[in-house]
């Protein structure tokens, strides 16, 4: 009886320390090439990598050409086979597979509910048009801000252009008034002159209440421009009329338009110089 009763003792001692063994080498094993099992919901894919969000933390899920991906199919165990493109974020799935030295999990296989793949579609469904508007507006902002950029650029050049403008405006105004004083200054000179012998005369028709030169008097024009720099001491006196009907402050107006057209016309293209140009007054 004694002896029985020892060896009942030793076996009972042994077996949990067999037991504690055996524990101790699925807790440090599977780390290491070792089989487990994983289960939660993915929070990302990126190709052939699944980030699955646990109870514990995330865990970095690896497919390849050998994972599995099936779906349970009716009360037994019977699976449907999937493709890979169901695991989408959101899906709740059951990993096995296998640790590797950078605690990632290499998937055998993937298992999912029927059920769980609808609400992640239906997830899915709800992002994607989200997703699209989100990218739509950064789009838009981007082409608003560059359209912005190209209109304050537009701005800049049109004022610019107009500051170029003014001063241009503000020169040949002074050329003008330069000319004007200086016919004015002829005029004078001209007035006050005793003698002086007019070599030609011509006489420039305008249409009723215009002010343009035809282009058979622009041609007699040009002649007398050509034989006047032929003569020494010239001067052209230029005198602007109008006809008698209309009011007297219309016709003063006219007047001077023609006259000034005709001036224009000497000075600009028969290459006349304004010291050789006066303008009387006109009727």
């Amino acid at each position: 009886m004694l002896r029985n009763k020892l060896r009942t003792w030793k076996f009972t001692v042994a077996y949990p320390a067999l037991l504690w063994c055996l524990l101790a080498g699925l807790a440090y094993g599977t780390s290491n090439g070792e089989k487990t099992k994983v289960q939660g919901l993915i929070a990302a894919r990126t190709g052939e990598t699944l980030v699955l969000s646990t109870d514990s933390g995330n865990v970095t899920v690896v497919l390849t050409d050998d994972t599995k991906v099936q779906q349970p199919k009716g009360l037994g165990l019977r699976h449907k086979q999937m493709s890979a493109t169901v695991l989408i974020p959101g899906l709740r799935i059951s990993v096995d597979g296998v640790d590797d030295a950078q605690s990632r999990v290499t998937a055998n296989t993937i298992n999912f509910d029927a059920n769980d793949l609808e609400t992640a579609e239906a997830i899915q469904a709800g992002l994607t048009p989200t997703k699209y508007t989100v990218q739509t507006n950064a789009q838009n902002i981007q082409a608003n801000k560059k359209a912005t950029q190209a209109n304050a650029q537009g701005i800049a050049a049109n004022q610019a252009q107009n500051a170029s403008n003014q001063q241009a405006i503000a020169s040949n105004r002074e050329q003008i008034d330069a000319n004007q004083q200086q016919i004015l200054d002829n005029s004078k000179r001209f007035s006050e002159l005793s003698e002086y012998d007019t070599k030609a005369d011509l006489t420039v028709n305008f249409a009723v209440g215009s002010s343009v030169i035809s282009a058979s008097d622009k041609a007699a024009l040009s002649k007398l421009a050509n034989d006047a720099v032929n003569l020494t001491g010239y001067i052209i006196d230029v005198k602007g009329f109008a006809s008698l009907p209309g009011g007297a402050a219309m016709n003063q107006q006219l007047s001077m338009d023609r006259a000034q057209a005709v001036i224009a016309y000497l000075v600009q293209d028969c290459k006349i110089p304004v010291r050789h140009v006066v303008a009387q007054g006109s009727g």
